[in-house]
């Protein structure tokens, strides 16, 4: 591949190098000419017979989960370690692939930006990855408001179902940030112009129709989940489902090309598999179960992230992804920065934006070790589940040896097979030649007693309760009334065996953004419970935790623009 020089911007790298064809990419990972349908000549869906077919040939590879730290605002370079793990692992002759979320517009042009890794280490071609990709966002926004559509149709036409227009659970989606859409009211203008009631917005990356087609396991499963998703209920409590409705068959209909995992490529020419982007914070935070199926039996050890830290993304990989696929991980990365330890030791703020407090920038050992208590948890967190964990330090040029020391101390003390300094942004898989050896060598290991948190047949209450205590330290939970009601409604409905989703904040173990660190001495309020019958889980909202995100004050859409040559500048 083309030898690239030292560009300003990711997107510049990311522009340096031409990718391969992707009928290339997809014959050296077996797929058959016929089994994939090209998105010009970089991208292309694999179908869901190639799957089949593959599966029925090839043992799986080994399987290793990306997680973190509780992440600042600028993130720990989570995708982009995902991305330099597989090119590392490449490098020391494995054959390895990335599965990665697709990013959702909204932290594109706000806060966060693009997804598609960093530096030398990133998912190609970049533009297409942060923006449109293959359309399922789309697609998944349309059929989650098709639904919506029909609920006010009902009501318009007599309601024949009897729903109640003060207990409709189903929102409409917009996959941008949008603060001035959480509380709305439809139906306004007259008779004809719909039933009127206060209803909300909710990105489209947290609508349950996102969660569905990435748990989903076929066609055929994907039609029962949404004919499952229950839209609202009668007024004596009555569950009324988007069957009922007669609305999930045309829902279907609209995901039959999104359901097809992506295939993208590395800068490296590693595949990289692109499917479904939920929130870790709102959702169940990982990528598609069918990408790390078709993944898995191509190649001898698949990279697959989950959103923010271990507590949220990584134990719903564990307690809602595993459960719902039956595949069982071999180890854990858990990704780390010696800025953000220095944070949840108590010096320096980051804010989005920005620039980084200058104390962040000083050696600081005493911070890096009180913050590496935030670090020494997730690895418990890890470790509940029996999975073998290896540290990550993702490096920065003012990280000191002494700092790194001090990590690694921490890690192999709290439960980590090895502590490894990556250098992956910088360098690519070269960079990441010494972490993919441990990961390797810790997934040769695998978890062979791996287990779940919680029985299925544990109350949905006593489920919150162990998440909160063994997973975020808290001392116990704090239903407010309307969240206990509801949480006796969905067991009566029969929905008591459905895992936990929780919907908190991702700057801390806790619900509240300002305790860094690892915080103790505190309880979980959750003010509300929502249900996703459909994807199969049940939602806490905890805190003041909202599911459609607002735009910051300098949104990063700003610096996104076209040049004279009509080439899109400004994505980072």
């Amino acid at each position: 591949m083309t030898t690239m020089a030292t560009p300003a911007s990711d997107l510049e790298i990311a522009r340096s190098v031409k990718p391969r064809p992707i009928v290339d990419v997809a014959r050296e990972l077996g797929l058959h000419d016929d089994e994939i349908e090209p998105y010009g000549s970089a991208k292309a869906k694999i179908t869901l017979s190639a799957i089949e077919r593959l599966e029925a040939e090839n043992p799986r590879g080994k399987y290793v989960l990306v997680t973190a730290i509780s992440p600042t605002p600028l993130g720990e370079g989570k995708s982009t370690t995902t991305v330099g793990l597989a090119q590392g692992l490449n490098r020391i002759g494995h054959r390895a692939a990335v599965c990665i979320r697709q990013p959702s517009l909204g932290p594109v042009f706000g806060i966060k930006g693009g997804a598609a890794g960093g530096g030398r280490s990133q998912v190609i071609p970049m533009e297409d990855f942060n923006l449109h990709l293959t359309g399922d966002v789309h697609a998944i926004g349309a059929a989650h408001n098709l639904a919506a559509a029909f609920i006010d149709n009902h009501f318009h036409h007599g309601n024949a179902l009897g729903m109640d227009p003060l207990n409709v659970l189903w929102p409409r989606v917009l996959d941008i940030s949008d603060r001035a859409l959480r509380k709305i009211v439809v139906g306004l203008g007259g008779r004809e112009n719909g039933y009127p009631r206060e209803t909300e917005f909710v990105i489209t990356v947290a609508s349950e129709v996102m969660a569905v087609l990435a748990l989903a396991s076929d066609l055929a499963d994907l039609r029962a989940r949404l004919g499952r998703m229950v839209l609202g209920t009668t007024r004596d409590g009555r569950a009324i489902t988007a069957e009922d409705l007669k609305v999930a068959g045309a829902m279907a209909a609209l995901l039959t090309d999104a359901i097809k995992p992506n295939l993208l490529q590395t800068l490296e020419g590693g595949p990289a598999f692109v499917h479904c982007g939920p929130f870790a914070n709102i959702a169940h935070g990982n990528n598609s179960v069918l990408a790390d199926r078709i993944a898995l039996v191509t190649n001898e050890i698949v990279c697959t992230e989950a959103g923010f830290g271990a507590e949220m993304g990584a134990e719903k990989f564990f307690d809602i992804k595993c459960r719902a696929s039956g595949l069982r991980p071999d180890a854990a990365v858990v990704v780390a920065t010696i800025r953000a330890l220095k944070m949840h030791g108590g010096v320096g703020k980051i804010v989005a934006g920005k620039p980084l407090d200058p104390a962040l920038l000083e050696e600081n050992v005493e911070a890096v070790t009180r913050g590496s208590e935030n670090l020494a948890k997730q690895i418990e967190n890890v470790r509940l589940y029996n999975v073998p964990v290896v540290v990550a330090i993702n490096a920065f040029p003012t990280d000191t040896p002494a700092e790194v020391e001090a990590v690694k101390a921490v890690s192999v003390a709290a439960g980590a097979r090895a502590a490894v300094v990556a250098n992956h942004w910088a360098k690519g898989g070269e960079g990441a030649a010494e972490l993919a050896e441990a990961v390797w060598a810790a997934a040769e290991e695998g978890a062979p007693d791996f287990k779940l948190l919680y029985p299925d047949e544990m109350s949905l209450t006593s489920k919150i309760e162990t998440i909160a205590t063994q997973v975020y330290g808290a001392d116990g939970i704090d239903l407010s009334p309307a969240a206990a009601k509801q949480l006796a409604q969905y067991e009566a409905l029969g929905f008591g065996n459905l895992p936990i989703c929780m919907a908190k904040s991702q700057y801390s173990l806790s619900h509240d953004a300002s305790l860094k660190g690892r915080p103790t001495g505190f309880r979980l309020p959750i003010r509300e419970v929502r249900l996703s019958a459909g994807a199969g889980f049940v939602t806490p909202l905890a805190g003041e935790m909202r599911t459609m995100p607002g735009l910051p004050s300098k949104p990063g859409g700003e610096n996104i623009d076209l040049d004279p040559e009509g080439e899109i500048v400004g994505l980072f």
